[in-house]
């Protein structure tokens, strides 16, 4: 039983570039049935982040916490210069209020937790992803609300309470709990539960995104060049991400290991959050550019992985 789990979550690990897509298509197919799973969606994605957290150690931070300058420049480059070229480049393009919202909030949503997945392929430094997939997964609650209000509030309506409230019960308080068992039970726990738990948790992020998608799944209509030009601005506004994220590790004199991280952790949002605050909290052409960005995020990272990292790393 263990080596058929263990073989299903690894298939499911390697199509999820084929898996988010179809889950999207599904929500669009069959609205009737995936809208009756938005109300569990909170409690899927808090599985799902429980799942990723029983994996994380705090007591390995320490060395990556030392050099402090890698995640501020994760910060910097993440929820400062992201979100305004999000901001610009959008408003200049579109002119629709709640598309160029859904563009800001998506690249101020936290990096992936599936980036640790990636570090490891690349062979980058797991404690400096680690480090700032928790940092930025604890802080969630004060960066998404503050950067939405702070470049849109004078044009929309935000509940910032409800969308704190909301990473918190899906991240913060599930990555609390999973790190603290992973720690006190030195991995036996995870050890147990890790096999069952992960391709659980892949499944679920199916029903997560087809949930999601119910949202706009009845007017959006493929025919409009709007469709096409969120789908194609998604797609240079990641690889940007990308981009910048690999200067970071040039700016700030990383070793190869170290720039990997920063590599993963700056190209990655965490979609699925995103696209669970959109629809909760925004109007419905909101969750436009989250949604498209989810067809094509896991396709390219593993693109920009490999022009970006895979020359100087393989040579370890």
């Amino acid at each position: 039983m263990d080596k058929f789990l263990f073989n299903l979550n690894n298939i499911l690990g390697r199509i999820i570039p084929v898996t988010t897509p179809l889950a999207v298509a599904l929500g669009f197919l069959f609205p009737d049935v995936f809208r009756n799973f938005r109300p569990f969606v909170p409690w899927l994605f808090g599985m799902m982040t429980f799942s990723g957290a029983l994996k994380l150690k705090a007591t390995e931070l320490g060395d990556a916490v030392k050099n402090p300058l890698p995640i501020f420049l994760f910060f910097f480059t993440s929820h400062v210069i992201m979100p305004l070229f999000a901001l610009f480049s959008s408003s200049i393009i579109l002119d629709k209020p709640d598309v160029i919202t859904g563009f800001v909030l998506l690249f101020a949503g936290p990096t992936a937790v599936s980036g640790f997945i990636w570090v490891a392929i690349f062979k980058g430094d797991k404690a400096l992803g680690l480090t700032l997939i928790l940092l930025d997964t604890l802080l969630a609650p004060l960066i998404v609300p503050a950067t939405i209000y702070f470049l849109m509030g004078a044009n929309i309506q935000m509940q910032g309470g409800g969308i704190a409230l909301s990473l918190l019960f899906m991240i913060v308080i599930p990555t609390i709990i999973g790190v603290f068992i992973n720690e006190t039970s030195k991995g036996k726990i995870p050890k147990v539960i890790c096999p069952v738990l992960d391709p659980l948790s892949k499944i679920c992020l199916m029903f997560v995104i087809a949930a999601n998608s119910t949202a706009v799944a009845h007017n959006l209509r493929f025919r409009d060049p709007v469709i096409w030009i969120v789908a194609a601005l998604c797609i240079v506004l990641t690889v940007i991400g990308f981009l910048l994220a690999k200067l970071n590790g040039v700016i700030g004199k990383c070793g190869d290991e170290k720039s990997t991280a920063l590599i993963i952790s700056g190209g990655l949002r965490n979609n699925s959050a995103v696209m669970t605050i959109a629809v909760t909290f925004f109007p419905e052409l909101t969750v436009l550019p989250t949604l498209l960005s989810i067809i094509f995020q896991q396709t390219i990272a593993a693109i920009m992985g490999k022009l970006l990292i895979r020359k100087t790393v393989s040579k370890d």
